[in-house]
């Protein structure tokens, strides 16, 4: 039970590492690069545009993701397993309400 328990909590706690990046890279674009971002996002979705500010952030965090090549699963766990020390700093502290 504590194999399952451990793998919960570092699967978690890579969704935190992901959402923490992307929310870093979103936060450092002015309002002008996030509806850039939206807009090109749409029109790759054959959309005329965002329809709403909360369409803006998801077009654009979705083109974020995309761009920061995130590491794949396998690949991140075993870097933290290796050296949790080197990945904690970039953990934003939501896997632990998971």
């Amino acid at each position: 039970m504590a194999s399952r328990e451990g793998d919960a909590v570092l699967r978690a706690k890579y969704r935190d590492y992901c959402s923490a990046r992307v929310a870093d890279a979103l936060l450092s674009l002015s309002a002008e690069e996030t509806f850039a971002l939206a807009e090109a996002r749409a029109r790759e979705e054959d959309q005329l545009g965002p329809a709403s500010y909360n369409d803006a952030i998801r077009l654009a965090t979705s083109t974020i993701r995309d761009r920061l090549e995130l590491p794949e699963y396998d690949e991140w766990a075993a870097e933290y397993l290796e050296n949790p020390e080197k990945l904690d700093p970039y953990l934003m502290g939501l896997w632990k309400s998971e």
